[in-house]
């Protein structure tokens, strides 16, 4: 990467657009984090929390992305923020990432990565004995070397959910190193389940500095949600969005997509939420995207409808709430959650890998549900369980190495 002389980012710390370094929490070890950020971008922005970054209200999800040149592209039209996984293509990603910055100054880049922990229970919500802060802290060691840099802007802990996982003292104590130790400017955790429950956990531990919810139009309990989110910002912790387009598909066929422009708008009429990380995947999206953010965005009567918003009509879609409420009523004590977002990975988003990965997670045998006669399960959502179950768990017959060609 270019990297400015010392002098240059002593001078931009005093006109740069963020100001970040002037608040408590951005200097970590001066040593392993020397650069000043300066994060300007023509793109409407918004800070996020008490990092003070002003960041775009438009951010990237790498994991859809093929080529270095279409995260440039991106960076080129505005977007300073991006996001990655150490489990996406097995590290690959990253390594992905890393090289379509490479050339970018640093100090213009807000560059972060899920560390995966180990150990996860996800039908329970916990974090287990297999989590520890040894296996943390390498697995967060080891997606440094991907990238190739010192440090990173945001390591997040993904699949925290239940209170006692956020406060998981192996994970939280090895979260909170890495960021005393500089290879990390802030840390935060990704939440697809228990959201309220973990999102006001997350500042209540007053180390997590950002939370990235599953937040769209087909969240439930939306004011429940909308009330922990508040309840965290209060706290100072910054909130960064995803899924927002909850399943992109209302359909398994893939004849009817969602307005992703009305569920884009939908999720930035929440001023709370600082930036939406968006899974492009080709320059058509990315063009749209950008200027979607750029124009009006109060929603339309017109998207109130398309979104399914402006009446009681009730429609299953792809995307599922994570409400649990199928968990008790199964038989076989199936993670359905779990399984039902396999599905929508693999059906909405197109992601073989990703659905195959979580269904793993799932512990799923390839022959579900074939000890009932009958389907117990009622879905609040309106899914027919036992059919996505028993599609979905097909792709454990496939081999890893066939969904990654």
């Amino acid at each position: 990467m270019k990297n400015d002389s010392r002098r240059s980012f002593l001078k931009k710390s005093l006109i740069g657009v963020s100001g970040a370094a002037l608040l408590p929490g951005t200097i970590h070890n001066a040593n392993a984090i020397p650069v000043t950020p300066s994060y300007s971008s023509d793109l409407p922005t918004r800070i996020l929390g008490k990092t003070g970054l002003n960041v775009p209200i438009i951010s990237m999800g790498v994991e859809g992305a093929s080529a270095a040149g279409f995260i440039k592209a991106a960076y080129d039209n505005g977007i300073r923020m991006f996001f990655s996984a150490t489990y996406y293509g097995e590290g690959n990603n990253e390594k992905l990432l890393a090289d379509a910055v490479r050339d970018l100054p640093r100090e213009t880049l807000i560059i972060g990565s899920a560390v995966i922990p180990k150990g996860v229970d996800h039908r329970g919500g916990i974090f287990t004995g297999e989590s520890t802060y040894e296996a943390q802290i390498k697995t967060a060691e080891e997606s440094l070397k991907r990238f190739g840099m010192d440090y990173l802007d945001f390591m997040l802990l993904p699949y925290a959910a239940k209170r006692e996982s956020i406060f998981f003292e192996p994970l939280l104590r090895a979260m909170e190193d890495l960021k005393k130790q500089g290879k990390t400017r802030y840390v935060g955790i990704a939440t697809h389940s228990f959201q309220n429950e973990a999102i006001k956990a997350a500042a209540d531990t007053k180390i997590y500095d950002v939370v990235m919810p599953g937040y769209n139009f087909r969240n439930d309990n939306i004011q429940e949600m909308n009330d922990a989110i508040t309840y965290a910002v209060k706290a100072g912790v910054g909130i960064i969005g995803m899924k927002a387009q909850a399943g992109a598909y209302w359909d398994q066929e893939r004849t009817q997509p969602v307005n992703s422009d009305a569920a884009l708008k939908w999720v930035l009429q929440n001023k709370n939420v600082s930036t939406v990380v968006s899974g492009m995947t080709n320059f058509s999206e990315l063009q749209k995207n950008i200027a979607l953010i750029k124009g009006n965005l109060k929603l339309t009567d017109e998207e109130m409808k398309d979104l399914k918003l402006a009446s009681n009509e009730i429609a299953p879609g792809l995307y599922c709430r994570q409400c649990r409420q199928c968990m008790v009523q199964c038989a076989q004590k199936l993670d359905i959650p779990t399984i039902m977002r396999s599905f929508m990975y693999a059906y909405g988003y197109c992601n073989l890998e990703h659905a195959r990965y979580t269904l793993d997670n799932t512990c799923i045998s390839s022959i579900p549900c074939m000890e009932c006669s009958q389907c117990e399960v009622t879905c609040s959502a309106g899914f027919d369980i036992r059919s996505k179950i028993m599609d979905i768990s097909r792709l454990r017959d496939v081999p890893m190495d066939f969904l990654k060609a």
